[in-house]
């Protein structure tokens, strides 16, 4: 029975859900990081949102956690990376909250337009000062979004809706997307220079941390209006305060704060600025709408192995998991194949993916290819990490698909490139159930057992005999033997499945016999 911790408040809709799918849940908030560290081993889920940090210390903390859940879109109170080496999936709700977060942001763009938390306050003091706060309208006035992902793309159709032109600098929009939603993509220069208002809605990375600062507020028109409904870090909030005192910043509306919670800034009873404590997402419908969305992600990871909205490895949906689950256990026993009969250093990775199997998502796959691959060689390896072991140790890995089928009707195949030779195993499915196919190019059919004898020979007279001698010499009983071979006389390779482990002292026997090339001990 899977076990979750949610660590963070959150609608009671999420704990009600892991319940409903047989899932044990914990909720207990508030809690430090010594205590967080403490319990965290119990657990085989984390559901979060902004409050719990999960760092590098947590993480390491525990064997037993498999998946952390963020109950909306930021994740840096997360280390992924650290997450990611301990082969810990993390997943966020990137569509909860995102109508909710749009509306703040349009909020705050019509709330400068108009002054309006300045005339409120002055109305509420009984100052009744209505020649002061004269406003602009905001229809025909050009809005620059900075980023425009789901969040983004909410507020360019919503300012369209108030008739505003909409330009946009996102390096991952596409021209057709652009077209799509009917607005204008740009360099962030001619954003800079084009826009009467900027709202934010970008990740905080090293290349957008500041991406609002004294060089670029001085190459935006005189009187520009900033919105930051994003990250605290996207705005150098010094270089903005110069802005609104110089009145090259007409005014500035923030959501979010370089350190938080805000309760003190330089910012605060800056002129023309407006600050809400971190509201984008508090609506009752996003609580809510986040919530339902980690629990069933995370129930469906922990139960079925469906992956959805992930940050550090593919996504694979409820509905391709089963359909999935065959061609993946193919794939490991491949990787698995590969790794325990390569004895040097890995250097390229070629997976091939051929007839039925190329047809569906194969992102999945490559991971356990990888995984199965790694395994042998490294500690702690999953589909979550094997990737990013693997570009670690700058090992190349490419993937080629066909869809043509050749012999058979779906084919993985492994080719190893290491520091002295290369080196390919393929499998197929039959009845549903992975079968080997081919071993350094020669032609072979098998299953796997649990343990296994791997022998690569010279195809000499008498060879089989002995090798059986030899076996049964050391009380092995052979369940199964597979034989493959290039030519007569030349290279040939062997496969039997035995009932006891092939130990050291069998494996030096096999070796000395004199035909015998490689031998190695296979566990599946």
């Amino acid at each position: 029975m899977p076990k979750v911790l949610i660590s963070d408040k959150m609608s009671d809709r999420a704990r009600e859900i892991f319940e409903q799918r047989g899932i044990e849940v914990d909720v207990k908030t508030g809690l430090s990081a010594d205590e967080l560290k403490e319990i965290i081993g119990n657990y085989d889920g984390l559901a979060i949102r902004s409050a719990t940090k999960v760092k590098q210390d947590v993480l390491e903390a525990t064997d037993t956690l498999q998946v952390i859940g963020r109950a909306g879109i930021g994740v840096d109170n997360i280390e992924v990376q650290a997450a990611t080496q301990r082969g810990v999936v993390v997943m966020n709700t990137p569509f909860g909250n995102s109508i909710t977060t749009a509306e703040h942001a349009i909020s705050l763009i019509m709330a400068m337009a108009r002054q309006i938390p300045q005339a409120v306050e002055s109305t509420l003091a009984g100052r009744w000062e209505k020649s002061k706060f004269m406003g602009i309208e905001v229809m025909n006035k050009t809005l620059g979004i900075i980023g425009c992902g789901n969040i983004g793309a909410v507020v360019a159709d919503r300012a369209q809706g108030l008739k505003m032109r909409v330009i946009a600098f996102d390096p991952y929009l596409s021209p057709e997307k652009a077209e799509q939603l009917g607005i204008e993509k740009v360099s962030l220069d001619d954003l800079f220079g084009r826009a009467d208002f900027i709202s934010m809605h970008t990740p905080l990375t090293e290349n957008t941390k500041n991406i609002i600062n004294a060089d670029s507020i001085a190459k935006m028109k005189k009187g520009v209006r900033i919105v930051n409904c994003a990250r605290g870090g996207l705005v150098d909030e010094a270089a903005l305060k110069e802005g609104l005192e110089s009145g090259q910043v007409g005014a500035a509306a923030l959501d979010v704060f370089a350190e938080e919670p805000a309760q003190e800034n330089p910012l605060f009873n800056t002129p023309n600025f407006i600050g809400t404590p971190h509201l984008g997402a508090s609506t009752t419908e996003a609580q809510e709408n986040v919530a339902i969305q980690v629990a069933e992600q995370m129930a469906d990871f922990l139960l079925t192995g469906a992956v959805t909205n992930a940050i550090n490895m593919p996504s694979l949906t409820a509905e391709e998991a089963p359909r999935l689950k065959p061609y993946m256990r193919l794939a490991e026993q491949v990787g698995s194949f590969g790794g325990q009969i390569t004895e040097s250093g890995l250097e390229s990775v070629t997976i091939e993916f051929q007839g039925d199997v190329a047809q569906v998502n194969t992102r999945p796959l490559q991971a356990t290819v990888l995984q199965g691959l790694l395994t042998p060689l490294l500690d702690s390896v999953n589909m979550v990490n094997a990737p990013v072991l693997a570009k670690e140790r700058d090992i190349h890995v490419k993937e080629i698909k066909s869809d043509e089928a050749g012999a058979f009707h779906t084919l993985i195949r492994l080719t190893i490139a290491s520091e002295d030779q290369t080196r390919s195993v393929a499998g197929t499915l039959f009845s549903g159930e992975p079968r080997i196919t081919e071993i350094n190019g020669i032609p072979i059919e098998a299953d796997l057992g649990e343990n296994m004898l791997f022998v690569r020979n010279q195809d000499k007279p008498g060879f089989i005999g002995k090798l059986g001698d030899t076996l049964g010499e050391n009380d092995l009983n052979i369940a199964t033997f597979h034989l493959g071979r290039a030519t007569p006389g030349g290279a040939a390779v062997c496969l039997v499945q035995v009932d006891q482990p092939v130990t050291g002292k069998v494996l030096d026997s096999v070796r000395a016999l004199p035909q015998v090339v490689q031998a190695r001990a296979l566990r599946f």
